[in-house]
């Protein structure tokens, strides 16, 4: 019962800070303005959201058969099928609550294909860190690209009023290395001084052991049969995942002009919201909106695409988890008989 409880206050957690970012951007948002965004909806050209929900697709199947790879070195041979089913499953149960779809793909794969828990939650685990790495070299690359247009962003919405209301009069690259080499001297003194207490804090011990398995995880992609192929598994789908958000630009004629930069820009803080925010509801339209202002876009034009990106992608993630919750158990017929 107190296991349930917690999920559903979770989920309503999550679902509440969603809501609560949809009235934060709406809430200042004029009569007119609103009916400008519906516009946008009601006039988008939803065959290129067509063939951006096709990419999506492939970035989930291609996520299967690079999933299949870390498990063929422990001797698990999955079906390309099953494995396709897992990953969508996964992905529907981490709509409703973080880190249950991990649980839920490796214990269907378990029930289905006969591979052990925990050594297909190790391959998981893995994955995550392969693709934080990807996701750390692409926020890094989209930095260096666009250096000038964030930083004038950045100085503009953050810094100048922040200079104003403090009376700062020092530069922003200035300020902003005293902050950080402050922040990092404090963090130094605190951990020295309290070190013992902090080794012993079940917090910093869970960080520690996620960032073991992290170091075990990359440490196991040695043992891939075709680490050239798996490269390029883990490279195409987030290069699918910049282009099916990308390919929703042309469904607007305010973004349609607009180039991969912007969708590059996109693709790295919309995905910082989806970390935020569960599923990034709410959240995601709203960094949409704000990122394209660096692109002279107007923001209820960003935040109409941005929920474009958002609910295509979520849908096809609902409409082929349910379809692959039905369809699992209807094409194992054979396994259900004997788990039966």
């Amino acid at each position: 019962m107190k296991t349930k409880l917690s999920a559903i206050a979770r989920f309503l957690l999550f679902f509440g800070i969603g809501v609560f970012f949809i009235w934060l951007f709406l809430r200042n948002l004029t009569s007119v303005e609103k009916s400008e965004i519906l516009n946008s909806f009601r006039n988008a050209n939803y065959w290129w959201i067509s063939f951006a929900i096709l990419l999506g697709v492939l970035s989930h199947f291609l996520r299967a058969l690079r999933w299949k790879m870390l498990l063929e070195p422990m001797g698990y041979i999955t079906s390309n099928r099953n494995t396709f089913f897992a990953v969508m499953i996964g992905y529907i149960a981490n709509l409703a609550l973080p880190r249950l779809g991990e649980v839920s793909r490796c214990t269907i794969l378990t029930r289905y294909e006969n591979v052990p828990f925990n050594k297909s939650f190790g391959t998981v685990i893995t994955e995550r860190a392969l693709d934080l790495i990807v996701f750390i070299f692409i926020f890094f690359l989209n930095l260096t690209l666009q250096f000038n247009k964030l930083s004038e962003f950045i100085d503009q919405k953050i810094y100048q009023p922040m200079a104003a209301k403090f009376h700062l009069s020092m530069n922003l690259s200035i300020t902003l290395s005293i902050l950080v080499l402050g922040i990092a001297v404090l963090f130094a003194i605190l951990f020295f001084l309290f070190r013992k207490q902090i080794t012993r804090n079940s917090l910093y011990i869970k960080i520690k052991n996620i960032l073991l398995g992290f170091f075990e995880g990359i440490k196991s992609l040695t043992k891939i049969k075709k680490l050239g192929l798996f490269v390029f598994y883990s490279l195409a789908i987030w290069g699918l995942y910049l282009l099916m958000a990308y390919f929703v630009f042309f469904s607007m004629p305010e973004t349609a002009k607009l180039g991969i930069a912007a969708g590059l820009a996109t693709l790295v803080f919309g995905t910082i919201g989806i970390m935020i925010v569960q599923g990034g509801i709410g959240i995601y339209p709203a960094i949409v909106a704000e990122t394209l202002l660096l692109y002279s876009v107007e923001a209820t034009k960003g935040y109409a695409l941005g929920w474009l990106i958002w609910s295509s992608q979520t849908l096809t993630i609902i409409f082929l988890g349910s379809l692959s919750l039905i369809l699992l158990p209807l094409l194992n017929k054979k396994v259900g008989l004997e788990k039966a």
